[in-house]
């Protein structure tokens, strides 16, 4: 009996422990292949998917349409945008005209007074064309009138309070403190006295003048957008113009600039044009907003099934393998083209109702309208080039930029170093001699443009030889900074590159796993075709879809039970007690 017992129990235990070593063997297989299955599905581009489930790709055609209707829409705000920048340019180049005495276009800073009768003279020639502006002018410009008052010109005056300034003597006493004297004129209809009249007591102090500013408001309303179904808008132009005599070199510059203020018309009234067709812009945009809204809520949802989904799978090799997943392959699950989409999207959301804003005219801010939608439709043109990294030819210049990508970002941090040397070096000594040197913006520009061989000869030839140490100091820097950026850091920068480029293509030549997230996947060999994909997450409560952090235990607990089973079906086998 004793012998019989021991030799059930031989025969028991092996053939016991190696039925459910092969069930779970199994069934850990299972979860393994049904994982590789639903991650390599997630990569699937739309077409694939489409053969592996027949689900459509709505987010690809929602793409297609979307780019379409945001070209549109910004072509006809860039078109509107054009108008009001138009406008805004030939109203102040008919100012200049109007109240610059003896201006020509083009002029630009040269435009300058050298003696005190020229600067009395234009301010009595400005003031004069400022009262008399309803007759001279040829567009619908006015006065701006506040109640039943026009609002008054005002003529303005900076300079030291005290000052005692002696040249010959080289002795100069001077109180720092800045005084203003204003003078104020109404225009008034009909002219009942000369304008000199207002004038007789302003007197310019030269010898402690700082500026001399001359400001006014016009108004205009902008008749043109009547022609492209948009309502006109009415300007204020705050008008100023300056004599400016800070340098004290006896060389009084002149300018004009005007601040525009837009507004919504009080009273208006457009015939000849059906409302239905000026509002018709209103629900494009509607229905760009609710194309866009369509897009990030499905684009989100990818998003979050991609965090999911890597959250199983970082739970599956913790399970299964006893170890953690590199953020490298955490952040593959991550797809930064939806980020992209959501970012322009919700760019392209906030510009449209900026655009509906301005065109009821409850907002008359036309740039930053033009920021958000500007950007947003860049964002939705780059996003294109995710579906064509579908085509093997055009996807090894994405995985090219993003391989590249933070040896780029570490090579310009060190060339910038050096960048910003030559920029401080070439500010502080060659300033002084040369004006494209005169202002760091400028000099960072000069650089750029050396750096793609742009302006290289003027630069050269327009340094001033007052000093011929500066000078030759000009040509050792210019001719090491172009030899330092264009032979060497420049040739590196195209290395970099390159080299990028032939180990992708190798990559892709030899099939070979870049991580482990890539190996693992690869050891699925099921097609989109093979129909395995449309059954996925439907087997049972512990396949793929559910094998996640709150299924573990309940997972834990069917083994549990499976290997009960297992062993009652066995001590009830007729085989084994036999």
């Amino acid at each position: 009996m004793e012998e019989s017992c021991g030799s059930y129990a031989s025969v028991y235990e092996p053939n016991g422990h190696t039925a459910w070593a092969d069930h779970q063997q199994r069934q850990e297989q299972e979860i393994s292949d049904n994982l590789r299955r639903k991650i390599k599905y997630f990569f699937m581009n739309p077409c694939e998917k489409y053969v592996a489930r027949g689900r459509k790709p709505w987010k690809l055609m929602l793409q297609i349409i979307k780019i379409a209707v945001i070209t549109i829409q910004l072509v006809s705000f860039g078109l509107s945008n054009q108008m009001v920048v138009t406008f805004k340019e030939e109203n102040l180049m008919t100012f200049n005209h109007l109240f610059l005495k003896d201006y020509v276009d083009g002029r630009g800073d040269s435009y300058a007074l050298y003696r005190q009768d020229e600067v009395y003279e234009h301010i009595h020639y400005i003031v004069e064309k400022y009262s008399h502006l309803r007759n001279i002018t040829v567009g619908n410009h006015a006065y701006e009138k506040i109640g039943d008052t026009y609002t008054p010109l005002s003529l303005c005056q900076e300079f030291y309070r005290n000052g005692s300034i002696s040249p010959a003597n080289e002795t100069f006493k001077i109180d720092a403190q800045i005084e203003t004297e204003c003078l104020e004129i109404f225009p008034v209809f009909p002219m009942d006295r000369p304008i000199e009249e207002d004038l007789l007591n302003f007197v310019v102090h030269f010898n402690r003048l700082l500026n001399v500013k001359i400001k006014f408001t016009l108004k205009a309303i902008n008749l043109q957008t009547v022609r492209h179904r948009e309502l006109p808008n009415c300007y204020d132009f705050d008008v100023s113009i300056t004599f400016n005599n800070q340098a004290h070199s006896g060389r009084i510059k002149v300018d004009l600039d005007n601040d525009v203020d837009i507004n919504e018309c009080r009273d208006w009234k457009v015939t000849g044009a059906s409302p239905k067709n000026i509002y018709y812009p209103l629900v494009f945009d509607c229905l760009i907003i609710i194309t866009c809204i369509a897009s990030l809520t499905l684009c989100t949802r990818s998003v979050l099934k991609g965090i999911q989904l890597q959250f199983e799978y970082t739970d599956f090799c913790h399970v299964q393998h006893g170890k953690q997943v590199p953020w490298s392959d955490r952040l593959e699950f991550l797809n930064g083209w939806y980020i992209l989409i959501i970012i322009s999207d919700t760019l392209s959301i906030i510009g449209s109702i900026l655009k509906i804003e301005i065109q009821t005219k409850v907002l008359t801010n036309y740039d930053v309208c033009s920021i958000f939608l500007g950007t947003g439709t860049m964002f939705v043109w780059i996003g294109v080039i995710r579906y064509m990294g579908y085509f093997k030819k055009y996807n090894i210049l994405i995985l090219t930029l993003r391989a590249a990508f933070p040896n780029v970002v570490r090579f310009i941090g060190c060339a910038g170093i050096i960048y910003l040397g030559y920029c401080f070096c070439g500010w502080i000594v060659l300033g002084p001699y040369h004006e494209k040197f005169r202002t760091l913006n400028t000099v960072s520009e000069c650089l750029f443009s050396l750096i793609n061989g742009d302006d290289m000869f003027p630069t050269f030839k327009h340094m001033q030889q007052k000093s011929y140490l500066v000078w030759l100091f000009s040509r050792v820097y210019l001719y090491t900074f172009v030899s330092l950026f264009i032979y060497m850091i420049l040739s590196l920068f195209i290395t970099l590159i390159t080299d990028t480029y032939d180990t992708i293509k190798h990559q892709q030549q030899d099939w070979v796993p870049v991580s482990e997230l890539h190996a693992f996947v690869s050891e699925c060999k099921d097609l989109p075709t093979s129909g395995r994909y449309r059954v996925e997450g439907e087997s049972g409560s512990c396949t793929l879809s559910s094998f996640c952090t709150p299924c573990i235990p309940r997972c834990n607990d069917r083994r549990g039970r499976l290997s009960s089973d297992s062993i009652t079906d066995l001590d009830q086998s007729p085989d084994i007690g036999s």
